[in-house]
This record gives C-alpha cells, structure tokens and sequence, in this order.
C-alpha cells in the first residue's frame, strides 16, 4: 500500500477555521491524473494541489484540480501552496523571503513568499496571463440568474461580462451589500448561459469607493464549487477590469477584498493592478495562510 504525505491550510485568512480551505499533496510523483482527480473528490475542497518535479527548470510543477476537473491556473491555490512548502520541513529550497516559480497549464506563475508582521506568512501571485475581456451579457439575463431585479445589477461602470487572467470568469457589479447578501444563483437558467458558451463561473461584487473596498461572492456550481469563500484568480481578472475602465493612461491601482462572509468564513484578499498606456500591463493577488492538518493519503 503506497501512502502520500498531504497538508491542508486555510488560505486569505490569518486565522484557522475561515478564509479558503486547501489540501495540498507536497510530493505528488506517480500519481496518475485520474487518481488526483479522486483525492480532489475525496477532499470536496474547492481545490486540491498536486505539486510535483518542474520540466521547465522552475521550482515546481503544480497540478490544480476542483472535486470535478483540472484547472489551468487558480489563485488561492497557488497562494496555499507556495505557504505549505514554505512551512514543510521536509523542503529545504523554499524558505520565505523567497520568490518561487510554479509551472501550471496556464504557464509559469510567480510567487513571493514573506512574512507580515505577526511572522505569518504572506504570499503574492503575480497573473501568468495578460488581461483578456469576453462577451458582454445582458444585465437583465443575470439578474434572473441572481434571483435580483435589474435595477440591482450597476452597469455604470461595466455591464456585465467576461474576463480572464487564466481562467474566465463573469463579472456582475451589485447595486448594494443588500443585494449581494441576497443573491440566489438558478441553477436552470445558469445552465442556459453554458449553452450559449458564456462562462457560469459568477463573480459578484459590491465595490464600495469611498474605502476603496470590494466585497464578492463567486459561485462556479459547474466546476463542483457551489459558493467560494474566497478566489484568488477571479479577483485578478476583477482588479484587471476596474483598472481597464479607470479613467486614466497609467498607474497603480489597489484594492482590499471581503470575500466569504456570506459562508461564515471570512476571506481578505489584497490585489493590485498596473495600467501602462491605457492597457492593463500586469495584475497580482495576495493574502495570509495558515496550516490545519497534516496526515497522509492511503492507495491500494
């Protein structure tokens, strides 16, 4: 019987029992990528880890999968993960301060590891993608979708619609916290979106200017996530956007977000994006993590 040493951390939370659950499997050589599949079912986190030997040269390969598919890149994964090899006695190379590269589907991902103030480990991902936009979709399509009135979707920045720094999300802008609080996502009209090819992962978000604040709710029920407390790789792609629709040529731009707290486990994400000649040059997503378990995974 073949066993394998595995973590789990809560990720943009410095305190145990909130923020974004992950498991990690630190020395995932030889397992096939159907048998990670099942550990990822077996979890029911929103994501588990698999990281292995780099073949391109950088620190380490890392294997991203939801409890129903693989992924070409995720935030909080990768923030998890660069904390627990950070944290694994058993690592020798990776010890914070320390810049990491992992090498994902979605390309090479850049992480620096440090330490905040408390000595808790905190870690920032710069995108491995540029900003992309997609399709636009109708405020009034996603308010059915929301279980909201349209009057409740605020379409003055943007109206609703597709972005990616790697994985693609939708972005819907809520009138209000009240609203957020009360969205409901139908499943049945959700599933009419897919058929038109527009992404169901939702991104919701009420952004509060005057403390320069976003709070967000994601829900991606085709990936197995109904609800997630808190993603890294969306509020990437969000921060992208709100970059791009700022009024100006150049600049950093950087926000603080709540996440989770519908859940009962409150989520903080810090993200930053850069605009250089009216287009968004790069975006990055950081926050705390903090380890849980340790135990090992047993194979026939």
């Amino acid at each position: 019987m073949k066993s394998y040493k595995f973590f789990t951390c809560d990720v943009f939370t410095s305190t145990r029992f909130s923020g974004n659950q992950l498991a990690v499997v630190p020395e995932a050589e030889g397992l096939t990528g159907d048998q990670m599949q099942k550990i990822a079912k077996e979890f029911n986190f929103s994501e588990t880890t698999f990281v292995l030997k780099s073949e391109m040269n950088v620190n380490r390969k890392v294997r991203i999968f939801t409890p129903n598919e693989e992924l070409p890149f995720a935030g909080h994964p990768n923030i998890g993960t660069a904390c627990v090899l950070a944290l694994d006695k058993d690592v020798n190379d990776i010890v914070a301060p320390v810049n990491v590269l992992f090498e994902e589907l979605a390309g090479v991902v850049e992480i620096q590891i440090s330490q905040d103030d408390n000595e808790i480990l905190f870690c920032e991902l710069k995108a491995p993608e540029k900003f992309s936009l997609g399709a636009k979709v109708p405020s009034s399509q996603l308010a059915q979708v929301l279980s909201l009135e349209e009057s409740e979707i605020d379409a003055s920045i943007h109206v609703p619609m597709e972005a990616s720094v790697g994985l693609k999300f939708l972005f819907i802008n809520i009138s209000s916290m009240q609203a957020l609080r009360k969205i409901r996502v139908d499943l049945e009209r959700l599933s009419k979106l897919s058929s038109f090819g527009i992404s169901t992962n939702l991104h919701c978000y009420y952004l509060d200017n005057e403390k320069n604040c976003i709070n967000a709710r994601m829900f991606a029920p085709d990936l197995g996530v109904r609800e997630d407390p808190a993603t890294g790789s969306a509020n990437c792609a969000l921060v992208g956007l709100l970059a791009h629709y700022r009024q100006c040529n150049s600049g950093m731009f950087s926000w603080n977000i709540n996440q989770g707290i519908e859940m009962g486990r409150p989520s903080q994400l810090f993200a930053r994006a850069s605009k250089i000649d009216g287009k968004v040059a790069d975006v990055w997503i950081g926050g705390n993590s903090v380890l849980v378990s340790e135990g090992r995974i047993l194979l026939d």
